[in-house]
């Protein structure tokens, strides 16, 4: 229910905004691109990062704003061909830029929609599927290089799946999360996970 209500709200926000993403596009502020991302989904797990490939959209609302929509996907079969693995998280985020020049840093903060799917497999048809979603937010940072007026490179840091309103020690022991610095008054959220993303993006 409470990712159902995100979704909802996320949507209603895209449709807000979608004026100030068509002026964007106008003003060549709306782009396309690729990128491959580094993802723990476990900060406290033992394995290493996955790579994931995806793509993104990113819409400069102003100089110092720009929205980004996400898609990455990873996918693993089995060495006999019988099972098939997906993860495939979806990404809405918030972009804002203190500062503006050919590298320009900025933060990010949004939502996330996560996605697993274990699909069992007979000579390459699908007989059975199994999906389990997590709904999170998200918060990091990063740099844009223009190159150009038409393309920009970017790299960012992002800590993922969010928690609020937790001191260090209940969160750790009843998430295992960690907290992004020691905040014993609440003030800043803990995380579960964390990813980089590195990709380039062409403006129209």
């Amino acid at each position: 229910m409470r990712s159902r209500s995100s979704a909802i709200l996320l949507c209603a926000a895209l449709f807000t905004l979608l004026p100030a993403v068509r002026a964007a596009a106008q003003d060549g502020g709306f782009g396309i691109g690729g990128r491959l991302s580094m993802i723990r989904s476990d900060a406290h797990a033992d394995s290493g990062a996955e790579r994931f490939t995806g793509g993104q959209i990113r819409a400069h609302l102003s100089p110092r704003t720009a929205i980004e929509l996400s898609l990455d996907l990873k996918t693993v079969n089995s060495l006999d061909l019988t099972e098939r693995t997906r993860d495939f998280p979806i990404q809405g985020s918030l972009l804002l830029y203190p500062v503006r020049a050919a590298l320009s840093p900025y933060v990010l903060g949004g939502v996330g929609w996560y996605t697993h799917r274990v699909e069992q497999l007979a000579d390459k048809t699908v007989l059975s599927s199994e999906t389990t979603r997590e709904f999170g937010y998200h918060a990091g940072f990063g740099g844009q290089l223009r190159l150009g007026r038409h393309a920009a490179a970017h790299a960012d840091y992002r800590y993922t799946f969010l928690h609020f309103g937790e001191d260090d020690a209940t969160a750790s022991s009843l998430t295992g999360d960690s907290s992004l610095l020691s905040s014993p008054s609440n003030l800043l959220p803990g995380y579960r996970g964390s990813m980089w993303t590195a990709g380039l993006t062409v403006y129209f």
